[in-house]
């Protein structure tokens, strides 16, 4: 069992290790001296995307949204709420899928807002349709007990 777990800054998208038996609450990124974890999710690229999925030693959760998308708008509160919630076993990313086209057409997404849960780099479950806040926390614990 390893010592430390890897946790990507949302600030700077620096990989900071933090011990694993160290609470992650108050942890500050090593290079930007920002706090680890805001309560909020972050919005990403897709390069910051890759990272944040192939570097957390974390699980991920992912609204693939668009501007445009009344569901998409309608659910991102709901969204930064189940952020306050998750937040810190859970990293939450927010990717606009109209400045990811590529990427969202690799992830096989077809129709939005919708919510990909990860960890260890690869997809452990799906969920497309908007959701409100409880059921986001509930979907999302649901699955990683699961897997």
């Amino acid at each position: 069992m390893s010592t430390t777990r890897q946790i990507v800054c949302g600030h700077c998208g620096r990989i900071n290790r933090l011990p694993a038996g160290r609470a992650p609450e108050g942890a500050r990124c090593g290079a930007c001296h920002q706090p680890m974890f805001t309560g909020q999710p972050i919005e990403v690229d897709e390069a910051a995307f890759g990272r944040h999925v192939a570097s957390n030693d974390i699980p991920v959760l992912v609204d693939v949204w668009a501007p445009w998308c009344g569901p998409c708008r309608a659910m991102a509160p709901m969204f930064a709420r189940a952020a306050q919630q998750l937040e810190p076993g859970v990293r939450l990313l927010k990717l606009n899928s109209d400045n990811a086209p590529t990427l969202s057409s690799q992830l096989n997404i077809s129709g939005i807002p919708t919510l990909l849960l990860m960890r260890g780099g690869r997809e452990i479950a799906r969920h497309s349709g908007a959701m409100d806040a409880r059921s986001i926390v509930a979907w999302t614990e649901a699955n990683l007990t699961r897997s």
